[in-house]
This record gives C-alpha cells, structure tokens and sequence, in this order.
C-alpha cells in the first residue's frame, strides 16, 4: 500500500475542478469588489488619512490573495490536462481579474507618489504596513517610471486577449501533441512530458532515436511557436518603447530587485570559469562512447541507470536528509508529501516539466512533476519542495511581504535539492554509485552555467532582433545554435536548434527572461549552503530568518544582512564557482582510469 499519493488534491481548494460552482463564485465577486476597490483607489487625493490608506491596502492585498488562488487552482487544471478546455476559458477570465488587479495597483501606486510625509508616516506605524514599507516605497518608486494609470490599465486590458493570450498558445500546442514512439515493437502516442523522460537512459542509440524524434517533433511547430514568441516579443517591446525603457532587462532586473552590476558580475565570473567544466563534458562523453556530447546528451546518466525509486521510496529520503539539516523542513515535506500537495503520476495528457505554485488563502502549496523513479526524478521533488517551504515559513507575512521573486525562489529550491543531492553522493555504497550520483550533480552545473547562459543569450539577442521586425523560424534557429555554441564553450558535438520552440520558459508573460535567475539562485544557494555546513544544525533558523526576508530587500541588501557580502563583486561569484568545481575535481579522480 502506498504511503504517499501520487494525486493532488485540490477539492479542499475549489470543488469540482473546472466545473467548480465555488470558483465561478470567486470569480465574479472578486472582479466585482476590485471593481468597487478600483473607484475608490480613483478618488484618493490629498486629503486622504493614514486609515484610510490602511484599508485599501489591506483590501488589496486580500484581493491579491484571491487572485493567486484562482490563478493557481486553474493552472493546476491544465496542468494535470493540458485538454481541459474549460480550464482555458477560466484562465481567460481569471487574466481579466488580472488586468483590473493591475490597474488598480497601477493608479494606487501613482498616488502613492503624492503622499505627505505625514501620512506616510503614520501609515508605517501600522505593524502589517510596517512589515510592507519596503514594498510600498518599491511602489512609490516604479510608478514614476511607467505609463499614467489610464494607460497602463488599456495596456492591461489589451494584454488580456493579446499578450497572455499567445502565452498560452504554448498549453494548446503542447496538449494536441502526440508524438508516436516505437518501443519493444509496439508504437504508443506520447505526450510531449513523457518523451521527454525518455532521454533519461544511457542507452546511445535510444536517447540518439528520441532526440531525432523530439527535434521533428518541435519542428513540426516551429511555424505556430515563432508566431507565438513574436507577438510576447513585439508586445513587450512595444510597452517599454512607451514607457522610454531603453532596455528589455530593466523589467526582469527590477522584477528580480537586482542590479545590473550583479548581474554583470555573475555572468562575467561565469564566463571566465566556464572552461573549467569542459574536461568533465569531454570526460563524460569518453564514458558514454561517444565523441562530444551533444546537446540533448548532456543530462545522460553515466554508470548504470542508477538506482531506481519508488514514489514511497523517494519521498522518506528526502524527508531524511532534510531532518539532518533541519527538524522544522523535514516535518514540512513530510505533511506536504502526506497531504496531498503532489501531482507526479506518470501519464499522458500531463504538461511536460514541473512547478510549485502557491495557494495564500489557504497557506498551502501544490507541485507538479512527473515522477518516473529515476534519481533526478528525487532531486526535481526536493527542489519543489524546497519552493514550497520557503512560501510555507512566510505564510503568517502579510500578502505583499510574501511576493519574493524567481531569484531567491532558486536559492531556496536549489538549497534543498543540494541537501538531497549530497546526501546521496554520501550514501554512495559503490565507486559506480558515487560517480553517477557526482554526474549528476555536476550536471546541474552544467545546466545552470551553460544551459541557462545559452537561454539568457538567445533570448537578449531574439529581442535585438525583434526590434527590427518578425524573426523567422529559421533566424530563431540560427539564434539558438549561436548561442549553444557560445555558451558551452564550443564543445558540443550537435545543438538543438528548435530549443526556443520547445521551452515553456520563452512563451511565459508573469516573468519575462525566465532564465538567469535560475543561475543567480543556483551559486546564491551555493555559498548559503557553504555556511550550512560550516555552522551545522543551528544555521536552520538563519536560513529560516533570510527566507523570511526575501520579499523585503533587494538580493544586494539580503546578501549584506545575511552573509556579510557583496554581490556585485567578483569574489563571491568565484567562490562559489569554485565549490562546484571541487566536484568536477572529484569526478575526474573517481574516472581517471576508466
């Protein structure tokens, strides 16, 4: 009998799934009171007192909360069936709350900006605003940079049935494929997730036959893709232009609270080091019996296929390892694994990939994944788990001071999955075990230093480009095997051209380059982990206090306060480029005879 589900549940959320008579319920009301909230917001001049002001921030924010939830219940339908239609037309609707949410904090934030120090003041002497004073002046800030109220809210509007609308063309060309794939002499229909796990196999010529099919596969697309990103990509553009940003990385440095300078200084020490990680790829693919890796190649297990998990299995390990970092995490993944917060049945009609998503009202979180019992199938479930405990420590936070960004929702995932990670190259019992397990982990590396840069390149150059017009399929491409070639130091044998047609991140309109934070969470976590180990079981409630303040400074100041450094330096980023590498220094030992 197994002890964990594999199902999520989300009745205790909204009955009856898409069909639920509570959330159309939702709906309706929560459009009507942000309507109402929306004429009152209209009225505030500067005879407003600091009550005042209080309520319609509480209201806002109670609203918010309402938002999310619907906005999550829903994507989680489609997630679990990328065929539910009545989900999509919900979503629709759910982006129309969306907009007038925006409008209304975008007028609240512009008369934030005429507020008397006065009243400023003694708006702050409310604890629950003094717990968001970070956020209202962040507020207070970007409302000078953008477009007037009555703009920005048609640019919403419009957005509704534009924009997001070609983001989820992504959903409905992922939910029609059906790839066929020959196995053991029967041919089966695949949906795009469970080909995907195919290329989990040593096997050269299996994962060569998968690669050839997958690359088709998004080939087949690539017309409906390209017009898709053209037109996220033509509406950003378009908004900045208005709003006189000169650059597409202000929004997603801004959405991050990150500078440039950090930014800068991250991907230079990445570049300067990446060379590094060549002799463990050139050392991977001797290993494989194949002359270079090529790009779908990289993630390939070494060694056997590795230990395989039961669900059941997988969970009580990380349950186990996270106890021995710290009690309060391990209880969390333990309830949240026995409660039904988990999708991770393998089976079609699911979308590929996997996410934590959050549900504020009820202070609960749900993830998805498909789980196919391999080890990075266990290292994906801790990384979830890892974002859904960061929200969980939080969940008492009034709802503007739990908005933490992609950057540091990395850290906090990464961090956990290091922890399992770990402790499994630790467990090893065989020198097999022990390199497959260190593969695997420098993989990570891999992804994040040279994968994720290659995204990041791509993705700034297509806008380059989309600047001048629309950008063929051909031309996208060519982007992106320039930018493969860049990033992994030109040491792969073949590339992945159709990439940018394939990845859910490209077509995302919430976070636009949905890429470098992933590597800013992954060396950020890197040195926190460091401090982890040097300071033993007490640094739980230190790592608890800086994910408790991660929606309330910028990384720059959250770094000083926490760990004493300065982020848009060099020396922090070597240092834990340096930490990863000890493993490939590792590997390269366990490997040198074979």
């Amino acid at each position: 009998m197994r002890k964990f589900p594999l199902n999520w549940n989300l009745e205790n959320i909204y009955a009856g799934g898409s069909a639920s008579p509570a959330l159309l319920e939702r709906i309706e009301e929560t459009k009507l009171s942000l309507s109402e909230l929306k004429e009152v917001v209209q009225k505030i001049d500067d005879q407003i007192t600091a009550s005042t002001l209080y309520e319609i921030l509480q209201r806002l924010q109670k609203y918010g909360s309402y938002y999310a939830d619907m906005y999550s219940f829903v994507e989680c339908l489609i997630a679990q069936d990328v065929k539910d239609q009545q989900a999509k037309i919900l979503l629709g609707q759910i982006h129309e709350i969306g907009a007038i949410f925006n409008a209304v904090n975008a007028t609240l934030d512009s008369k934030l900006i005429d507020i008397s120090s006065e009243v400023w003041t003694n708006l702050l002497k409310y604890p629950e605003m003094e717990k968001i004073a970070f956020v209202l002046s962040e507020k207070r800030a970007q409302a000078k940079e953008k477009l007037s109220p009555a703009q920005e809210e048609l640019a919403g509007d419009l957005s509704v049935d534009g924009y997001h609308a070609w983001s989820g063309m992504y959903d409905t060309i992922v939910g029609r494929m059906q790839i066929p794939y020959e196995e053991n002499g029967e041919t089966k229909s695949l949906s795009v997730g469970q080909l995907s796990n195919k290329f989990a196999t040593k096997d050269n010529g299996v994962r060569a036959k998968v690669a050839e099919i997958w690359e088709s596969a998004w080939e087949n697309e690539a017309e409906l893709c390209a017009t898709s990103l053209n037109h996220i990509a033509g509406y950003r553009l378009q908004l900045y232009k208005h709003r006189k940003w000169d650059h597409v990385l202000k929004e997603p440095l801004a959405n991050n609270r990150m500078t440039a300078d950090t930014l800068d200084a991250m991907w230079n020490s990445i570049v300067q080091e990446k060379h590094r990680l060549v002799p463990y790829m050139e050392r991977k693919a001797k290993m494989l019996g194949i002359d270079k890796l090529g790009m779908l190649d990289i993630y390939a297990p070494l060694g056997s296929e590795g230990k395989s998990f039961t669900y059941d299995e997988a969970c009580e390990f990380i349950i186990n390892h996270f106890r021995k970092f710290n009690t309060d995490m391990a209880d969390f993944a333990e309830m949240a694994l026995s409660s039904g917060w988990i999708e991770a049945e393998d089976r079609n009609g699911k979308r590929p990939g996997g996410f934590m998503t959050e549900f504020p009202v009820a202070s609960e979180g749900r993830i998805f994944m498909t789980f196919s019992g391999t080890s990075n199938c266990v290292s994906t479930l801790a990384h979830e788990l890892g974002h859904a405990y960061h929200s969980y420590v939080m969940k008492d936070l009034p709802l503007f001071a739990q908005q933490y960004r992609m950057n540091v929702a990395e850290t906090a995932s990464t961090f956990a999955e290091t922890i399992v990670i770990d402790a499994a190259i630790k467990a090893a019992k065989t020198k097999e075990e022990k390199i497959t397990l260190l593969a695997e982990k420098i993989d990570q590396a891999v992804a994040f230093l040279m994968d994720i840069h290659a995204r990041f390149l791509f993705e700034n150059r297509f806008y380059e480009a989309r600047k001048e017009g629309a950008v063929s399929t051909e031309s996208l491409c060519e982007l992106m095997i320039a930018a493969q070639k860049e990033a992994f130091a030109d040491t792969l044998g073949s590339y992945h051209p159709h990439f940018w047609a394939s990845k859910l991140h490209f077509y995302g309109t919430d976070v636009p380059f949905y890429n470098f934070p992933y590597t800013f969470g992954y060396l950020f976590s890197s040195g926190i982990y460091a401090r982890a180990i040097e300071e033993g079981t007490g640094f739980g409630e230190k790592y608890v206090d800086l994910l408790r303040d991660t929606a309330s400074m910028t990384v720059e100041d959250l770094a000083e306060r926490h760990l004493q450094i300065d982020l848009t330096q060099p020396d922090f980023w070597k240092n834990a480029i340096d930490l990863v590498m000890t493993d490939v220094e590792e590997f390269l030992a366990l490997t040198d005879e074979q």
